[in-house]
């Protein structure tokens, strides 16, 4: 059944995500003058590959809690990275964000077309410039009343939550908006090992924890950091 259920994801992905490119360019075309943010073009992916590619199988289960905390303005949403479905699931939000993704994803061909599209933040990781990259793109979007989702430990864990570092929260300390928890369960089930291969079943969860308002701030990125990693080590452990 891994090989059904694997085949079948592939096919669909396959089948329909030139047709998602299609109309999205299609809307971005025809909506930029009166929504240059891309929000609707954002609502139309999140929808898509929610309902469509995150439920291919009858063995996935998905719960989204909490969409009522996100703020409706301005913030930083963290959220912890177990597998490359975390994308898929934080979709489930609904929500409007730019997310910050490594620039390699931005050369697949209509993944990546469609990334730069929806005007996705792109980041090298391990350079020497990649706080720049971070922060200068995410001011912008932050500044003109748009969300930004990022992965604070920067790779998978493997288990073990890693040590976040510290550019999600010098941008939301610098730009004075909230910090959402965003925590993410379950994908790491979705894939066999780090794919292609899929599980038959899975049962993902994603919590939105309260925001932390710029108020509750210290002036030190690093603090935190350190005391979001331990919300969600909080959130976490009484899950299991």
């Amino acid at each position: 059944m891994k090989y059904v259920v694997t085949v079948c994801f592939w096919l669909v992905f396959l089948l329909t995500a030139p047709v998602l490119f299609t109309l999205g360019l299609v809307l971005f075309l025809v909506a930029y003058p009166v929504d240059p943010d891309r929000r609707w073009l954002h609502a139309l992916v999140c929808r898509w590959c929610f309902w469509l590619w995150l439920h291919v199988s009858p063995g996935w289960r998905t719960r989204i809690e909490g969409r009522e905390l996100l703020p409706s303005g301005p913030c930083v949403l963290v959220a912890n990275h177990q597998s490359a479905m975390d994308i898929l699931a934080a979709m489930g939000l609904f929500h409007p964000y730019k997310f910050v993704a490594k620039s390699s994803l931005f050369s697949i061909p209509i993944v990546g077309w469609m990334m730069s599209l929806l005007g996705y933040v792109p980041i090298t990781r391990g350079s020497s410039s990649s706080l720049v990259q971070l922060l200068e793109p995410c001011r912008f979007w932050l500044r003109r009343g748009m969300p930004v989702l990022i992965f604070p430990e920067g790779t998978y864990s493997q288990g073990e939550l890693l040590r976040f570092k510290r550019g999600a929260f010098q941008l939301a300390l610098e730009e004075h908006v909230p910090v959402v928890p965003i925590v993410i369960e379950g994908t790491r089930q979705l894939l066999d090992g780090d794919g292609p291969l899929m599980n038959t079943h899975a049962s993902i969860r994603v919590r939105v924890l309260p925001p932390l308002p710029p108020e509750s701030f210290g002036p030190d990125s690093v603090v935190l950091s350190d005391q979001v990693r331990g919300l969600f080590l909080d959130a976490l452990a009484t899950s299991r």
